[in-house]
């Protein structure tokens, strides 16, 4: 059939991977002959399973779409190509220059400077998209091919004309999925989106488009009805390949500092992605979705634009907290509690929300104070481990010792900013035990408070902490049952051998390296006795001699 297949267009071999025909450009293949090659083409598909015979086929359907044909021919060539383009052996005939540009020409985002010729059939659009995203995602040279080929360009000045051209949602889709792949494989594409072809500002204003959304003021966006209505499916799948893209090309914004006219696109952003936070879509495992997307891009916002989670007025049925709106804050908390009730890969699920709500904490006292009222309410139960139990807290500082670091990290920095960074205060909410890790790596095993800004006010103690205190043990952070002592009965005598018992097991340990008696030198830092000790007495002995000089 691949002979047929030659024969019937008419072609000859240049080399063992390159086919052409006569004229330049190649002249229109005759209706007949058009319609037997897409015969050939259903039958080459459904029986062609020798890798080299695949990689033959693909070569020809390239060339075949060089030439002028009618729509549906193109599309079902196209077809061909999107499957044949997830087989990576098969990839070759697909990952040249001139396989791209006519891919691309059909996809209708070639880059020319040259004037577009007829506009492609949309259903040619849409397979040549696919095809497109299918090789891009699969070949590190196609994805070096399509940033030379500065398909990003041709690709945004569509995404421009949203407003102006009646789409199809799944061509708009498609584009959007293809932008999000670029972004995320090429980090020159990422760059070139964002400052050339000024991408955060252009993908701001689809989201815009997408969501449908009146702006109320500077800050506030909504849209009819109240509540909102669910954003429909066909949006909600748009505004995450938007939202996507979004993440690829700010990931690195809030590393750095942004000028006023940056800033307040990103408070712009900002307020649409508050509007995502408030609204739900097509269904529960949908709206989590969306929200989770929209979570990850918060993060990446500049930490001073996030003030926009809080500047909308407090309306009829707000959540309002020392006189400012808390609807956002109070759903990314609880957003947090679902995914910490779900339990599933903690490590992605887990650590956006909790950066995110880490940060907002850390600059805007209002959300701190909110968010502490929330999670680290007033003590009432001593009698149980700040690990136990079923609220927020507990589920807080259970993973404050996960096996996985950054999880780990994050949740126990969390608690300690909503503690103002108090060393004190969180040990009572967390127990030394639990908060040993993160005291550790912060170098305040002695104690104290970091450098933050915070307001002075003081912690409220309940009257039930209040007559537990004397009795919590610190490092379980729960009041102990009294044991009996074991040492009750026994003559001193008896009592100095045990304690010689204890040191020698405790120097056979030492000695064989099972343990290692640990000190802290004098900068805070934990380190071996024996050099803890040799970092005092030097120490001790530099202030002698100072004092002597004086």
């Amino acid at each position: 059939m691949t002979d047929t297949l030659e024969l019937t267009l008419g072609v000859k071999w240049l080399d063992p991977h390159e086919v052409a025909t006569e004229g330049n450009p190649p002249l229109p293949l005759p209706r007949q002959e058009t319609e037997r090659a897409m015969e050939i083409l259903k039958v080459l598909f459904n029986v062609t399973f020798d890798t080299n015979k695949r990689e033959k086929l693909a070569q020809l359907l390239i060339k075949f779409l060089e030439r002028e044909l009618q729509p549906s021919c193109q599309v079902t060539c196209l077809e061909s190509i999107r499957i044949l383009s997830r087989d990576k052996s098969c990839l070759e005939p697909f990952t040249t220059m001139e396989g791209l540009k006519t891919l691309a020409r059909h996809a209708g985002i070639d880059y020319s400077e040259e004037p577009i010729r007829e506009v492609p059939d949309l259903d040619v659009i849409l397979e040549a998209l696919k095809c497109l995203c299918n090789i891009v995602f699969s070949s590190s040279k196609a994805q070096e091919l399509m940033s030379e080929a500065r398909l990003v360009v041709g690709l945004t000045d569509r995404i421009k004309l949203y407003n102006e051209r009646n789409l199809p949602h799944d061509i708009k889709f498609f584009d959007l999925r293809f932008l999000f792949l670029l972004t995320a494989l090429r980090l020159d594409i990422r760059h070139q989106l964002a400052q050339e072809l000024r991408g955060i500002s252009l993908m701001t204003d689809t989201l815009e488009l997408t969501l449908g959304v009146k702006w109320l003021d500077p800050h506030e966006v909504a849209t009819e009805g109240n509540p909102p209505l669910p954003l429909p499916r066909q949006e909600t799948e748009r505004a995450m390949e938007i939202l996507k893209v979004l993440f690829n090309v700010t990931f690195d914004t809030n590393k750095r500092e942004v000028d006023e006219e940056d800033a307040a696109l990103y408070r712009r952003l900002g307020a649409l992605l508050r509007h995502c936070l408030m609204i739900t879509a097509d269904g529960e495992d949908r709206t989590e979705e969306f929200h989770s997307h929209t979570v990850n891009l918060l993060g990446n916002l500049p930490l001073k634009c996030l003030d926009v989670l809080l500047t909308p007025k407090v309306r009829p049925g707000s959540l309002e907290y020392m006189g400012v709106n808390m609807d956002a804050v109070n759903v990314l908390l609880d957003f947090l509690e679902r995914r910490l009730d779900r339990g599933h890969k903690l490590k992605e699920s887990l650590t956006p929300v909790l950066n995110l709500l880490t940060e907002s904490a850390r600059v805007h006292r209002q959300t701190r104070k909110f968010l502490k009222a929330k999670v680290l309410p007033p003590l009432r139960d001593v009698k149980n481990r700040p690990e136990v139990g079923n609220l927020l807290r507990n589920k807080l500082v259970r993973l404050m010792t996960h096996i996985d670091t950054d999880v780990k990290h994050c949740a126990a920095e969390f608690l300690f900013v909503l503690c103002k960074e108090s060393v004190s205060r969180f040990v009572k909410y967390t127990g030394y035990g639990n908060a040993a890790g993160l005291l550790a790596a912060r170098v305040l095993m002695a104690g104290g408070r970091t450098e933050g800004e915070y307001s002075e006010d003081e912690d409220t103690d309940t009257e039930e902490y209040k007559e537990a205190k004397p009795n919590i043990n610190p490092v379980t952070g729960r009041v102990e049952e009294k044991l009996p002592n074991p040492m009750e009965g026994m003559t001193d005598e008896q009592k100095e051998s045990e304690a010689m018992k204890l040191v020698n097991m405790f120097d056979k340990l030492s000695r064989q390296q099972v343990i290692q008696p640990m000190g802290m030198n004098p900068g805070g830092n934990l380190t071996s006795l024996e050099d803890a000790m040799h970092d005092f007495a030097h120490e001790r002995s530099s202030s002698d001699s100072d004092l002597e000089i004086d």
